[in-house]
């Protein structure tokens, strides 16, 4: 299964842009053999328009043309479930023998992500209670991608 992240805001040099290649090169390189592989980033900027929902539509109307036909979503939306480290590969395992060939990570903008799009998601996921800025994010979910490859092919990686 090809994974894709879709991110509002681009990531500018520096020690978050380094951390998210880090993390995401280790997932590009171990998640192949158990069928998991990064497909791309999609960075888009920020919609300019003068409120909050007509920003979200925007963007959301850019996620929808990143996302192949078909494509699993998850959404990451402080409002989403909250899953421990095995609950997140466990869903990524599932998705994965679901026989979908795609699947899309999102990460909004600094007003959050489109209601449509949450009646679209196939999940909606939290990374904790706070609110964390979308480079963090971006880090978070990179490093998460790479811990969900060793828990599910059993490298020692990830400890409890």
């Amino acid at each position: 299964m090809r994974i894709g992240l879709f991110a509002v805001g681009r990531l500018k040099a520096g020690p978050e842009k380094d951390l998210a290649a880090r993390y995401l090169d280790r997932f590009s390189k171990a998640g192949p053999a158990i069928g998991l592989e990064l497909s791309r980033v999609v960075e888009v900027n920020e919609s300019r328009a003068s409120n909050a929902e007509t920003r979200k539509r925007e963007e959301a109307a850019q996620l929808e043309k990143a996302l192949a036909e078909g494509s699993l979503l998850v959404l990451l939306d402080e409002r989403g479930k909250a899953l421990d480290s095995e609950g997140f590969s466990s869903l990524l395992g599932t998705f994965r023998d679901s026989g979908k060939r795609d699947l899309m990570i999102a990460i909004g903008g600094a007003d959050g992500l489109d209601p449509n799009l949450h009646a679209r998601a196939d999940a909606v996921l939290n990374l904790g209670k706070m609110t964390w800025p979308h480079q963090l994010v971006r880090i978070l979910i990179a490093e998460q991608l790479y811990r969900a490859v060793t828990i599910l092919s059993g490298h020692p990686y990830h400890r409890v």
